[in-house]
């Protein structure tokens, strides 16, 4: 039997009532924003991209249609497909490595600092810096001037690059970049062009004809400070080459090399054959290695990717740190006990109790690359950023860079935000899950 007389009870349900409304009184101002600032947003969105650019003619589904049929909006699916696949593990795994490093080394807080420093530059700042990292002219670009260096240090480097044979003296240069002239008894003279004034060494001296028997020949710029002198002679001024290879070939077989002295003068002492040729090798006029073209069509969305990875591994750092820092340490020491290695350890004990925080770190790198936009605008240069298209930066692009398509662009928008959503979902009851 109850004892609540029922104007308890209504005295109990006015109360709460009265609560009710008091809370949705407080959480009134966020609910105004939300719908001001998400919700009218993505409903306007969702209406206008039923409307053609103008925003007067319904077109219904046109726009969705426009977008899986375009040549650029494919691309940019593509390229948002590969960052999805890429960036949030990279980014994931070098936190981890990053994170098992603090605790490590001694120095770890200057570590974090440096790593997480990325963190707190904008996104318009560290593309800035990553387009000039990537240069391609090695006196601007530090990869390509890294690379440089060490192709320069194990490969020998041309020795007048650009130089090539005087038109009208009877030498010509093969398809493979080779200069050739058949072997004959007396002097063979190669007169060049195209060499770069500060290509010619300070130890060259004034060309002449060359001493002795067999075959033997001059290298020599064909070029009179001043002007005057004849093509392809032997005139006063004209400096020898010094340090061209010279080869003494027999079809494909090379019978002798040798390097012209400092006025251009060589000799073979071997005997030529009637079909015996003299040879300059392509790789004396080839053009200096410049490095690799990190903002090419094939590298730039790997590299941006990778200036992606280099703000965000901070953060990812960060976040799995904390979860190690409350792993159980009694495992990881009776492993070590038991004889199991670093990677080991890492591998079958580590990484699985940070599964829940490495999924985290995962899932909200997946939603991060989904909308990736500032960093491709802002590296990628003009010719090739078509080939580096996301779809943040295409309805960009299509609604106010130019295309004035706002219908297509909303239709983009909508598409981006039906692949985020399920994500997001997923991030959401991952979240319940570690709270219940």
């Amino acid at each position: 039997m109850s004892l609540r007389s029922p104007r308890g009870d209504r005295a109990t349900g006015g109360a709460l009532r009265r609560h009710r409304g008091l809370a949705l009184l407080l959480v009134l101002p966020a609910l105004l924003l939300l719908g001001a600032l998400v919700v009218y947003p993505i409903g306007y969105s969702a209406g206008r991209s039923l409307f053609d650019a103008s925003g007067h003619r319904f077109v219904g589904l046109d726009n969705y249609g426009a977008a899986f049929t375009d040549h650029a909006t494919l691309t940019a699916v593509r390229n948002n497909a590969i960052w999805v696949a890429v960036a949030p593990a990279l980014v994931t795994a070098v936190g981890l490595v990053f994170a098992v490093l603090t605790e490590k080394i001694r120095w770890a807080t200057a570590f974090k600092l440096l790593v997480f420093m990325p963190m707190a530059i904008s996104f318009l700042a560290a593309g800035i810096i990553f387009r000039t990292v990537y240069d391609a002219d090695p006196h601007r670009g530090v990869l390509n001037a890294a690379a440089v260096a060490v192709h320069d240090t194990f490969t020998d480097q041309p020795s007048y690059p650009g130089a090539r044979p005087r038109p009208g003296t009877g030498l010509d240069q093969a398809d493979d970049g080779d200069v050739r002239v058949p072997a004959a008894t007396g002097t063979v003279l190669l007169p060049l062009v195209g060499v770069q004034p500060g290509a010619v060494p300070a130890t060259a001296r004034t060309a002449r004809p060359a001493d002795g028997d067999g075959v033997r020949g001059t290298v020599f710029l064909d070029f009179v400070p001043g002007g005057g002198g004849h093509p392809g002679q032997l005139d006063p001024g004209k400096k020898g080459l010094p340090g061209v290879k010279v080869q003494l070939r027999d079809g494909a077989r090379t019978i002798a090399t040798t390097t012209t002295a400092d006025d251009g003068t060589f000799r073979f002492s071997a005997a030529p054959s009637a079909t015996a040729s003299v040879v300059l090798p392509a790789a004396d006029f080839a053009a200096p290695y410049r490095g690799i073209d990190w903002l090419g069509p094939a590298f730039v969305t790997p590299a941006i990717i990778g200036a992606y990875t280099w703000i965000w591994a901070g953060f990812a750092m960060v976040i799995i740190a904390g979860g190690l820092a409350n792993l159980p340490r009694e495992t990881i020491e009776a492993a070590r006990l038991d004889g199991a290695g670093e990677w080991q350890i890492l591998r079958r004990i580590t990484v699985p109790q940070l599964a829940p925080v490495l999924g985290v770190v995962f899932i909200t790198m997946v939603i991060n690359a989904m909308k990736i936009f500032d960093l491709v605008y802002v590296i990628a240069p003009g010719p090739v950023q078509q080939d580096a298209d996301v779809l943040a930066l295409r309805l960009y692009l299509v609604s106010f860079g130019g295309g004035n398509d706002q219908g297509l662009g909303s239709a983009l928008s909508v598409l981006l935000l039906l692949l985020v959503v399920p994500v997001m979902l997923l991030n959401i009851r991952r979240f319940r899950g570690s709270r219940s």
